[in-house]
């Protein structure tokens, strides 16, 4: 893990990560959170997953649009083909980043993406409860918890 980032950095490796920071601080309801942003990438694939810890329990958080997926395709398409991560896990605490990049020797082709991320959050964060949004309404602001 790449510690101590600042989100104000130099060059387009550092702008693009201190880009992702800004992105998640955009979050209307929890701008101050510790946050944590797990993406794993593929040739016409994103998938990323946001959690905010909120001190006794974490919060599952959708995109609010397309402006991080676009900017995490750019930053893993600059990256040297054959030596390219697959997953990035970016924790912001504070104002600070701390970065980890997978690499797809690194993966177990027969684990779920969604185990790995779940461990590298509870990592980061502990174990606590997590909560997830209505998958039915996105109107409902009600939040379904893992047991």
């Amino acid at each position: 893990m790449k510690p101590g980032g600042r989100i104000m950095g130099k060059g387009d490796h550092d702008e693009a990560l201190e880009a992702f920071g800004r992105y998640l601080m955009q979050d209307p309801d929890y701008p101050d959170a510790r946050s944590f942003l797990y993406a794993r990438m593929e040739p016409g694939a994103i998938a990323e997953c946001i959690y905010k810890d909120l001190g006794n329990h974490i919060l599952f958080r959708w995109p609010k649009n397309s402006d991080l997926s676009f900017a995490l395709l750019d930053y893993w398409e600059a990256q040297p083909g054959p030596e390219r991560w697959a997953e990035l896990e970016y924790v912001l605490r504070d104002g600070r980043f701390d970065v980890a990049y997978i690499y797809p020797d690194q993966i177990d082709p027969d684990e779920e993406l969604f185990v790995r991320s779940q461990r590298a959050l509870r990592r980061h964060f502990g174990d606590k409860p997590i909560g997830y949004p209505s998958l039915d309404d996105e109107n409902d602001d009600s939040v379904r918890f893992d047991p």
